[in-house]
């Protein structure tokens, strides 16, 4: 299992589906025939855009009412360029004990996983759970799913819809002094996108004395942005982390105290800076600039000039809190002169830790990894679970990976350079999921 897993994780990182945000873009019909050969069937393909493909696959429940559980994950990738790579990120190449490529971590590796778990079903190898079991590969997940998870939901309720999913972010398990804590994905961050335009009056470049330029307005508005301290909201996952973490009474204190979060902050980052920038998006609503475009030529006075701006929000935050925040940082008169437009908005949400897929992950564990210490976590990006916790779904993120890279490290390899997984972590993960599977049919029976 663990190979056929291994061999599929290649196949789609080689598939090279980059999704760069537009419609035309992603081609995951390539993946989609990557998983077509794996499983031997077409299953249900959805094309809402030409080459923008999802495929669902169902084995249906033994017991009418059981609740249902779908695998989901996507098979579109962010952009990766050469440079910066040990290894070409669309090679797929086995080294040192790891995958290497673009999507290794986000998600193809848990796509591969899911598949290789979810087979044995679909072939009559193992015999079918009390409710429905089912493999969802969706595109578009790396922008926004409009063209994936979300336009499924929308369109495709009757299809798609599931009582219960296993979806992404799967992390490497905390070390503590307690031994191994292994965090489960109940919930995820708001995701509130704007486009931030600032409009001036051209004029020749060699004059521009008191001119109203554009660009200078956006770069003024990039760096205030960047420099505002952020609203902090101490969650109740993020206490459930703290406490696992088995600290020293006064540097849990700070990290649960919005008035001294940031100086532990910067105290953890000295020695990990990757686990402090986990911590402080966990604690905080962050703000992004990270597109530009202003101006026409190097000698024209830029008359309009547009920033995309990545605002993740905790639980709580909202709107509202979005544009007050805009609004402090940027102080009124910047503000009132610049345009925002919404690109996404989509506030945090998060699942209850209970009921038979919370066992069975925790089954999962205990089986595959030796302990049943896991606690509930929160995601710092967005996922396609989104779309299906409003209509009542339970999702969780959850996998099981080896110890040769940290939890800081890991995270780094998210849209980063050198995105990796090891061969042992896809053993993990794919007997885990498996394990969890099976579970979850014994104690949906008891439910």
């Amino acid at each position: 299992m663990t190979e056929a897993a291994i061999e599929l994780l290649i196949a789609l990182i080689q598939d090279g589906c980059v999704n760069d945000g537009t419609p035309d873009s992603g081609g995951e019909y390539r993946a989609v025939e990557t998983l077509q050969g794996f499983f031997g069937q077409d299953g249900r393909v959805f094309e809402p855009h030409p080459g923008r493909q999802s495929v669902l696959y169902r084995v249906p429940g033994s017991t009418p009412g059981a609740p249902s559980l779908t695998l989901m994950c996507h098979t579109d990738v962010v952009p990766a360029s050469r440079h910066g790579w040990k290894h070409d990120p669309f090679g797929g190449v086995v080294d040192d004990g790891f995958v290497w490529g673009r999507g290794a971590v986000d998600m193809l590796n848990l796509t591969s996983a899911m598949a290789a778990a979810f087979r044995p079903y679909l072939t009559g190898e193992k015999d079918p759970l009390p409710g429905d079991l089912m493999y969802l590969a969706v595109a578009d997940e790396e922008a926004g799913g409009k063209l994936g998870a979300k336009w499924l939901v929308d369109n495709h309720w009757d299809e798609v819809g599931c009582d219960y999913q296993l979806n992404e972010i799967a992390y490497p398990p905390l070390q503590t002094p307690g031994g191994s804590a292994y965090p489960v994905g109940v919930g995820e961050k708001g995701t509130y996108w704007r486009t931030v335009t600032a409009q001036g009056v051209p004029g020749h470049g060699s004059q521009p004395y008191a001119r109203d330029n554009a660009v200078i307005h956006l770069g003024r508005a990039i760096a205030r942005l960047a420099d505002e301290p952020t609203p902090v909201v101490i969650t109740d996952e993020w206490r459930a982390i703290v406490e696992v973490m088995g600290l020293d009474e006064a540097t849990s204190a700070a990290l649960l105290d919005p008035d001294q979060i940031d100086g532990a902050i910067e105290a953890i980052a000295g020695a990990d800076p990757g686990m402090a920038r986990i911590i402080h998006a966990l604690t905080h609503m962050t703000v992004s600039p990270n597109v530009v475009h202003g101006g026409v030529k190097s000698n024209v006075i830029a008359e309009s000039g547009r920033a995309d701006v990545d605002i993740r929000s905790l639980p709580g935050q909202d709107e509202t809190t979005i544009d007050d925040h805009l609004r402090k940082a940027l102080g009124t008169d910047l503000y009132d002169r610049l345009q925002f437009a919404p690109v996404m908005d989509h506030p945090a949400t998060s699942s209850p830790t209970s009921g038979p897929l919370w066992e069975a992950v925790g089954d999962g564990y205990e089986q595959v990894g030796g302990s049943r210490r896991y606690f509930p976590s929160l995601i710092m990006g967005g996922t396609d679970a989104r779309f299906f916790r409003p209509k009542g779904t339970i999702a969780y993120g959850a996998g099981l990976f080896d110890e040769r890279i940290g939890t800081g490290e890991f995270a780094e390899m998210f849209h980063g350079h050198n995105e990796r997984v090891g061969v042992e972590s896809m053993r993990l993960t794919t007997e885990f999921l498996s394990v969890v599977v099976e579970r979850f049919g014994l104690h949906s029976v008891v439910e």
